[in-house]
């Protein structure tokens, strides 16, 4: 499997996804199949679509993790205000230009934010 183009996400997007449970090729062709990135790929088509499954297998057991801990109330009301802000300043900063010196205090306050919300 190729690696995929470095290009593709900027670092603070790159190290988010190193700490989640996909790797930057599952994310490219997860993107791909929501239609939100026009990336190619330079591998196989049974790989492609093996990665697919794989992807979907992961993002399903995601959502059912996600329901369990929200159905039992193991994440609140709070912590998921907290995750959605979160996400929705990912959101911002994906395709923004973020000085190499504030890439460090981004990553902390987000490190920062989900050890409160994820402590048992």
């Amino acid at each position: 499997m190729s690696t995929p183009p470095d290009d593709n996400f900027n670092n603070i997007t790159r190290q988010i996804i190193e700490k989640s449970l996909f790797t930057e090729r599952q994310i490219e062709i997860i993107l791909k199949r929501k239609n939100l990135t026009d990336s190619q790929f330079t591998i196989s088509k049974g790989a492609f679509y093996r990665q697919v499954t794989q992807c979907k297998d992961k993002l399903t057991a995601l959502c059912y993790s996600w329901i369990l801990l929200r159905g039992l109330g193991v994440l609140s009301d709070d912590d998921m205000d907290v995750i959605n802000r979160l996400s929705e300043q990912v959101s911002v900063i994906k395709s923004s230009d973020v000085f190499s010196e504030r890439e460090e205090e981004i990553m902390s306050v987000i490190r920062e934010l989900l050890k409160r919300t994820c402590k048992l």
